[in-house]
């Protein structure tokens, strides 16, 4: 592998010559110039309803076959089963929709309380609106590792929610050994994997569905979930009657974006070229992911080891393995006040439960939450700098 250039990367990124230190990548990054080129000159090119007959068909038709194919390669999955859609959270209410068609009473789902409620809200209405039962898998506030999930699974399991990392305290759990045990039930597993992929090399071939925003790593506002094409072909979604009903497009609603779609690819290219090496984009992904994720993880040891050193500062969120995602709170201040404050200072550090409200009560912080600060690539030792001198004019 080559090496980590962090100041090659913030080149790139137009959004940072405004002179901030962004830590609210987790809601959404800041986009290089290149996916912002891609979806430009896509709007501006000829384009038609996908076909072979004229160049604007071809191009439209290239286009959506370009970003399945890099989504594959990011993902490690068949392109035959990438799925776009126009968020995570319109995707996964579609599949439960869909998957929820097939139970009844006496069926049983699990969720978790670690969960963006993107991956628990969908499933819960559609088992209520099935008559099916839901089982909640929770988790241990100090450390936010889940609880065991086995004692939940049985023979009337029919799906298992889970994350691949929590978008508010960074807990990643340990995925194939989840799958193993619900595949061991004859269940299937959807995980959310939209905190996870920004932040790691990524193999959602072992879980049933995987679901991911191209904008939380730097590209356009969509959505993508992932699954085998045999997997897709047994399910069927309500759709219009003369719309294709080949897989995957049987679940893609409308005329699908292409400049949308166009910087999706340019996203996933431009994350294989963060200094990993390869013969084809897969291996530069797995490599250039494999270093971010160490100098992502470097850098937030620094922070979380300078923070905690601060008096009156309450970290949340212990897990051995986690993304680069701190959550705390700062005691004698709201934390909306604290975010506000340090957004005065040009440190961009949101307040909330960033939509994992479970999560966030579970660990008694109520529907209010704390302070979540995310690194990214473009994420520097100036900004963390930045932020922990803020933070500490704030304690004092």
């Amino acid at each position: 592998m080559g090496a980590f250039e962090v100041d090659a990367v913030r080149k790139q990124f137009p959004a940072l010559n405004e002179g901030a230190a962004h830590f609210d990548g987790p809601g959404g990054s800041q986009t290089p110039q290149v996916v912002a080129d891609a979806v430009a000159a896509t709007m501006v090119s000829a384009l038609a309803n996908r076909g072979q007959l004229t160049p604007a068909e071809r191009r439209a038709d290239e286009v959506v076959l370009g970003a399945r194919q890099a989504m594959a390669d990011l993902l490690g999955t068949d392109p035959g089963g990438i799925v776009f859609g126009r968020s995570m959270t319109q995707l996964t209410y579609d599949f439960a929709r869909t998957l929820a068609k097939n139970w009844g009473p006496g069926d049983e789902i699990v969720v978790t309380r670690l969960d963006h409620d993107a991956n628990i809200r969908p499933w819960v209405q559609a088992a209520e609106a099935a008559g099916a039962t839901v089982r909640w898998l929770a988790f241990d506030p100090t450390t936010s590792e889940l609880d065991d999930l086995e004692p939940l699974l049985s023979d009337r399991t029919r799906l298992v929610a889970v994350t691949g990392a929590s978008n508010l305290v960074g807990t990643r759990p340990d995925l194939p050994a989840i799958v193993e045990l619900v595949h061991a039930a004859g269940a299937l597993v959807y995980v959310d994997g939209v905190h996870l992929t920004p932040h790691a090399p990524v193999d959602a071939s072992f879980a049933d569905f995987y679901a991911c925003s191209p904008y939380k790593f730097f590209g356009p506002h969509c959505g993508v979930l992932s699954a085998a094409p045999s997997l897709l072909d047994g399910l069927r979604p309500d759709k219009l009657l003369p719309a294709s009903n080949m897989v995957p497009e049987r679940f893609e609603f409308g005329t699908l974006p292409y400049e949308l779609l166009a910087g999706t690819t340019a996203a996933v290219d431009f994350l294989a070229g963060l200094g990993g090496t390869g013969e084809n984009r897969r291996e530069r992904l797995l490599t250039s992911l494999a270093l971010l994720e160490l100098y992502e993880d470097n850098l937030r040891e620094d922070l979380e080891t300078r923070l905690a050193a601060i008096d009156g500062i309450t970290l949340h969120g212990h897990a051995q393995r986690r993304t680069p995602t701190l959550l705390f709170s700062v005691a004698g201040l709201e934390s909306r006040e604290v975010a506000a404050r340090l957004a005065e200072a040009g440190v961009n550090a949101p307040a909330g439960s960033f939509y994992a409200l479970e999560a966030s009560r579970h660990l008694g912080l109520g529907d209010t939450g704390a302070v979540r600060a995310g690194l990214a690539p473009y994420t520097n030792q100036s900004d963390v700098d930045r932020l922990v001198e803020g933070v500490a004019q704030l304690s004092t």
